[in-house]
């Protein structure tokens, strides 16, 4: 008995004494301060395009969010316009948020994505092109409240121009069903509006990353004057999540589930994407993977018998840069990509092959989409994917508001040409 007290005397003085020790500690904060942009405290948003006066542009994709969801009676839109620090209104329009009927067409079977060509159905990216126009990529496809996400139809995945100065589209071009397939995802895109690009008609390209969940990733090419769109690296490595990925955010880890199928690791293939400042160089990543991704943009825009082959020869690998969502290039040539295990914002230097922190702070998780701008900032949604009902445990454990940052960039750094 003597010695038993004794053991617990000692083990209890150690105790006392190890809460003076005092161990180096993470900072949690690295870069930049951020300053808060936008916070959104109604729908769940992905996308941020910021245009050269200021205003700012961010959708609500239904494919992912089934609160995001248009039913033909509720009141929710998929792409909106920021009006102030914590406002929001639909754009181009109500009317052309809210397609005849809701988003799904039940009266197929299965239900499908509504095939509206004139109205949006499951927006998942808008982005600002170098004329100062807002493009509006449709997927087509949206959640039931069940969680199911429906197939696309012709009609529903499309890419839409809008011109800032009327707020009015000036272009659709609506992707056939041997490019956007009825899993398909089209996830993100950026544009070179150049007009001597090889193998297209002079009115610029546009490449788009399909995210899939189902497997069939690729790039997609479209050629903005002609309208015409082709599919490249489809089902290589290069555009596939990893098998068995799996990322740990704020120490929870990442599995993946949908409409209560059992959980497995992320499926999802190729989602962020960047063009190089000189438009010819294309970069994207998987979002189940930490690795990052090039072609030369000639290889992908090119349609030739050997295209397909040349293209999947070209890929580059440059190796391991955190798990990104979106990818974003400025004026300088340094790509900014999330890096969301970090709670940061990476930068990749394609001059010397480095991948450093750029910015971190204990407020990042989910870094969605980022936007470079002409007043020199980073702009980046923060929307807690990761604590989203899809993932592990299955619940929603989302806490609005969810976050728009922004932060200056380094070394004079804007928007590219």
């Amino acid at each position: 008995m003597i010695l038993q007290t004794s053991a617990v005397a000692i083990i209890l003085a150690g105790s006392v004494c190890g809460q003076n020790i005092s161990f180096v500690s993470d900072p949690g904060v690295y870069g930049p301060n951020l300053e808060v942009a936008h916070a959104y405290y109604g729908q769940w948003p992905t996308g941020i395009a910021v245009s050269s006066t200021g205003r700012m542009f961010s959708n609500y994709p239904g494919g992912l969010d089934p609160e995001n969801t248009f039913n033909g009676s509720n009141n929710v839109y998929t792409v909106g316009e920021l009006t102030s620090l914590t406002a929001e209104k639909p754009f181009p329009s109500l009317e052309m948020n809210h397609p005849p009927g809701g988003a799904i067409n039940y009266s197929t079977t299965p239900p499908t994505g509504a095939n509206y060509q004139n109205y949006l159905i499951g927006v998942q990216s808008v982005v600002i092109d170098s004329l100062d126009r807002l493009w509006i990529l449709d997927t087509g496809r949206v959640l039931t409240q069940d969680g199911v996400l429906v197939p696309a139809t012709y009609g529903g995945p499309k890419l839409i121009g809008v011109d800032l100065k009327t707020d009015s589209v000036f272009k659709t071009i609506v992707f056939p069903s041997t490019v956007a397939y009825g899993d398909s995802y089209l996830n993100d895109v950026r544009f070179d509006l150049r007009a001597n690009l090889s193998d297209s008609t002079g009115g610029g390209v546009a490449y788009i990353t399909d995210s899939s969940a189902s497997g069939n990733n690729a790039l997609i090419i479209v050629d903005l004057d002609s309208g015409e769109s082709w599919r490249h690296l489809g089902l290589t490595r290069a555009v596939r999540g990893e098998s068995q990925f799996l990322p740990f955010i704020w120490g929870q880890p990442g599995y993946y589930t949908e409409a209560g199928e059992p959980y497995t690791s992320f499926p999802i293939g190729s989602d962020g994407i960047a063009l190089s400042a000189d438009g010819e160089t294309l970069y994207w990543c998987p979002l189940a993977s930490r690795y990052l991704y090039s072609a030369p943009t000639a290889k992908l825009r090119a349609r030739g018998s050997a295209s397909e082959l040349m293209a999947q020869q070209s890929v580059v690998n440059h190796g391991q840069k955190g798990v990104s969502d979106g990818l974003e290039m400025d004026s300088n040539g340094i790509i900014y990509v999330g890096n969301n295990e970090g709670n940061a914002v990476n930068v990749f230097n394609p001059s010397n092959g480095t991948t450093l922190t750029f910015v971190r702070d204990p407020r990042i998780n989910w870094v969605d989409t980022m936007s470079v701008a002409t007043d020199g900032h980073l702009y980046f949604t923060v929307n807690q994917l990761n604590f989203a009902s899809a993932t592990y445990p299955g619940t929603d454990r989302r806490v609005r508001p969810f976050a728009l940052f922004r932060a200056p960039l380094p070394n004079g750094g804007s928007k590219a040409g």
